[in-house]
């Protein structure tokens, strides 16, 4: 790869090929590794920015990842039933998460979600808040990515705020081209 690191724009073929780099040990890494990755970079990130400008960061991350996610593996152009189907499927693929739509309201664009299992935060200890600021902006990628549309999610429940399922709450605010 001939761009440097201070170049670099985030594009899916920045994950290279895993077949090709991991043909003994495959695409799948144990969540002990992620999360290692993650929280350790989380802290680096609280320490040198503070708590609100980390979390943004992240969420920031997450949007453009859940972008990318979206264009890569699935079918924009599937009604939203189906959309979903697919989107909880690869998830479930993934090894990712548990996807499970509580609310939708298509006309206003509103959606209740969960995810069961979630990567970033089933099975920490509780600490009474929401930690998935990640899984916001993915979520908020993904729909953007779909409906050409900016939404706002948010973690309304957690594992670590006590829940056993992370729910988030996401909303439209409107035309993406406009951004």
């Amino acid at each position: 790869m001939s761009t440097s690191q201070s170049t670099r724009t985030f594009s899916w073929q920045n994950l290279g090929d895993l077949e090709l780099g991991r043909p003994n040990l495959g695409p799948m890494a144990p969540v002990l590794a992620y999360r290692l990755m993650q929280f350790s970079l989380w802290d680096a990130l609280i320490g040198e920015f503070g708590q609100e400008k980390a979390n943004d960061i992240f969420r920031r991350a997450g949007h453009m990842a859940g972008r990318e996610f979206c264009q890569n593996l699935l079918d924009k152009n599937l009604p939203f039933s189906e959309f979903i189907a697919q989107l909880q499927k690869i998830l479930k693929d993934q090894l990712i998460g548990l996807m499970r739509m509580e609310k939708v309201e298509l006309d206003t664009m509103q959606f209740t979600l969960t995810i069961a299992e979630d990567l970033d935060c089933s099975g920490l200890p509780c600490t009474d808040e929401v930690v998935c600021q990640y899984d916001e902006g993915f979520i908020a990628g993904i729909l953007e990515e779909y409906t050409g549309k900016v939404f706002h999610v948010v973690e309304i429940d957690c594992w670590a705020s006590g829940d056993r399922v992370c729910r988030f709450s996401a909303r439209l605010l409107g035309d993406a081209s406009c951004d």
